[in-house]
């Protein structure tokens, strides 16, 4: 499953100093807006200490995580959704993500600058949201346009369908994002081709200062209280520490988080944090030769979740053979936990659990 995540905000916010501590792939870091023109791409391996710990206890010859790929979006402005600052092209990029991870200013400094002269996380949210929504709104104005002459025809399909997209026209025109628009399923397909920006889930990557990452701040409050409109997720990052981290070897990294009294680096709680708002979870696969993590939608079952390694998996699916993690990690060997009883013959029915270990008997 691939999954991406575009990293947006203002110009200045730490975008491109959150992606390269990510990805390590060099992104360009400057102290003016519309540095990053181009979007770059990363692939980031996700953290997961059980993976590791499964390859050592299989004494498997490689470990292979799953992966996320991050996307540095150049800043938006005051205007993008009209082509100000490039806008136009860089909102587009936006619509080719599975999740927006929003950065937030949450620190001063008179050093840095700020594009719209001061730092406010309520109002810096606002006009990226409002971009989103008026690119979206040029998107439906079109789609009423063309069901409008079609509806004139009699046809009740495309008058139900016109009804749909304008009243998204006129809930969107009062500021709404296309997330909060009621509608059921069937009437979401009369405009899931669209790719609405402002449908996209979000998570919130509020840039704090050095001193602020255990506490926080009373502007990180006031983007929980943005984020808690729609059950968004927040996590607290510092830029600069985070991307001195990405330059350590581990056992450094650990040593430097405990002086710093946080548990764990940002961009790991960011990744894990961008799972769980796409409803992610994870299974392994392991053996002498090879332990692997596989990403798959909460709610996969057993026949689906094979067919993540390969589609001849699915097509002949007989079982699968699950250990749950906490068992195998008890218990220390496949062999073990299948003579305690452990191993488990699923079915086609099954609901892969986060953390099983499968095994997959498959026909070719």
């Amino acid at each position: 499953m691939s999954l991406r995540c575009g990293i947006v905000g203002l110009p200045n916010v730490g975008k491109s100093t959150l992606f390269n501590a990510l990805s390590n792939a060099g992104a360009e870091s400057a102290n003016f807006p519309f540095c990053t023109i181009d979007p770059n791409v990363g692939q980031v391996a996700v953290p997961d200490l059980r993976l590791l710990n499964l390859a050592e206890l299989a004494q498997s010859a490689s470990v292979v995580p799953t992966s996320i790929e991050f996307v540095d979006i150049a800043g938006l402005v005051k205007g993008a959704a009209e082509g100000k600052g490039k806008g136009n092209a860089f909102l587009s990029h936006i619509r080719e993500v599975d999740l927006i991870l929003h950065v937030v200013r949450c620190f001063e400094d008179d050093d840095i600058i700020h594009v719209e002269g001061d730092v406010d996380p309520e109002r810096d949210i606002a006009i990226i949201e409002s971009e989103l929504i008026l690119k979206d709104l040029e998107s439906v104005e079109k789609r009423v346009s063309n069901l409008h002459k079609q509806a004139k025809s009699g046809d009740k399909t495309f008058k139900a369908q016109f009804e749909v997209v304008d009243r998204l026209r006129e809930h969107l025109e009062n500021g709404n994002t296309a997330r909060n628009f009621e509608a059921t399923d069937d009437q979401k397909l009369v405009y899931r081709d669209l790719f609405l920006l402002s449908e996209k889930p979000v998570l919130y990557a509020c840039n704090v200062g050095e001193n602020d990452l255990e506490s926080g701040t009373k502007l990180v409050e006031v983007v929980k209280k943005v984020a808690s409109i729609f059950g968004d997720e927040v996590v607290m990052f510092c830029a600069k520490i985070e991307a001195e981290i990405a330059e350590l070897e581990d056992e450094e990294k650990e040593m430097f988080l405990e002086e710093l009294g946080v548990s764990s680096a940002g961009i790991d709680r960011l990744i894990h944090a961008a799972y769980a708002e796409l409803g992610l979870i994870t299974y392994f696969t392991v053996g002498p030769k090879e332990a692997r993590a596989w990403t798959i939608k909460k709610g996969t079952k057993a026949p689906q979740a094979a067919g993540v390694i390969h589609t001849d998996f699915e097509r002949g699916f007989i079982r699968a053979e699950t250990i749950a993690y906490n068992d195998y990690d008890k218990l220390k060997t496949e062999k073990a936990a299948k003579e305690a009883g452990k191993m488990r013959q699923e079915g086609k029915e099954y609901v892969v659990v986060d953390g099983d270990v499968l095994l997959f008997r498959f026909n070719v």
